[in-house]
């Protein structure tokens, strides 16, 4: 901790708005990096000559200041405030490297899903990552109903060779995923594994993960006007632009009820009551 500076004795601040000054300044300098995990309390004590429960509440000071994060058993992070898809692979590895990995995915094609978990699969196939189980959970819209979103520019009105086209982008994502999952399962290199998809009468609006029930990750769809090659023929559609969403991130905390915390457990509760409720099981080139 030698990028720390010590407190100083003679300020008349409380020592616990001295540390916090102390380790904001290291935030917002970088010496701390988004995603790195700051000392325990312990290690604070010492470094600083304070008691546990003082360096305890300087971090709950940052936490709710929303600069870091902790999550349960596992420390204290600086918190990386909002992520584009891509952010998403370093949180993926760490979730692999957890033992037990159970993704939920609610969104429009998956295609950004399967980005971030190409990576870990190959590690897990090549046998640099060892996850003992692996659960995936996929719910996407039903494209072989009418919706709102794609749409032609024209009159905005729903169309099937416009759903047809989304069908396709959805199938080489998430059924990859699906096959890659069953090949580890197969061949051993996992000991409990599943990839599972449903679908569900919606137009996507957002884009949500959920990782180990720990953390979540949202972003809203914007919705793009764009010509598309259908049947042959540019076509002008509105359509919901996953790789343009900007993801904010949440953890759950020593503190249940935390804004972060109750983000995280209430998305959990809306996807599983979905899966569990109108969502049926996608079956292929449907």
């Amino acid at each position: 901790m030698e990028q720390l500076e010590q407190i100083d004795p003679d300020d008349p601040r409380p020592p616990f708005q001295q540390v916090v000054a102390v380790l904001r300044a290291a935030i917002l300098t970088k010496k701390f990096e988004p995603g790195d995990r700051l000392p325990s309390y312990a290690e604070l004590a010492t470094h600083f000559g304070v008691a546990p429960m003082t360096a305890q509440k300087a971090v709950g000071i940052l936490r709710d200041d929303g600069l870091v994060v902790t999550r349960q058993g596992r420390g204290s992070y600086v918190r990386q405030r909002t992520e584009r898809a891509v952010g998403l692979r370093p949180h993926m590895d760490k979730v692999f490297e957890q033992g037990d990995v159970a993704i939920d995915f609610a969104g429009f094609s998956g295609e950004t899903l399967q980005g971030v978990l190409s990576e870990p699969l190959d590690k897990v196939r090549a046998g640099r990552l060892h996850p003992s189980s692996l659960r995936v959970r996929i719910l996407l819209p039903d494209l072989s109903l009418p919706m709102g979103l794609p749409a032609l520019a024209s009159d905005c009105s729903d169309s099937p060779a416009v759903r047809d086209r989304a069908r396709r982008i959805t199938e080489r994502s998430v059924l990859g995923i699906v096959d890659t999952v069953q090949e580890l399962s197969a061949l051993g290199v996992i000991e409990s594994a599943s990839a599972q998809v449903r679908v569900f009468p919606t137009s996507p609006l957002f884009k949500l993960y959920i990782l180990n029930e720990s953390e979540a990750f949202f972003g809203f769809y914007p919705v793009v006007e764009h010509s598309v090659a259908i049947g042959g023929k540019p076509v002008d559609i509105f359509d919901p632009m996953g790789k343009d969403a900007v993801l904010f991130h949440y953890s759950t905390t020593d503190d249940e009820t935390s804004i972060s915390s109750q983000y995280v457990e209430q998305s959990q509760k809306w996807f599983n009551s979905v899966w569990d409720s109108v969502a049926r099981e996608y079956s292929d080139g449907e």
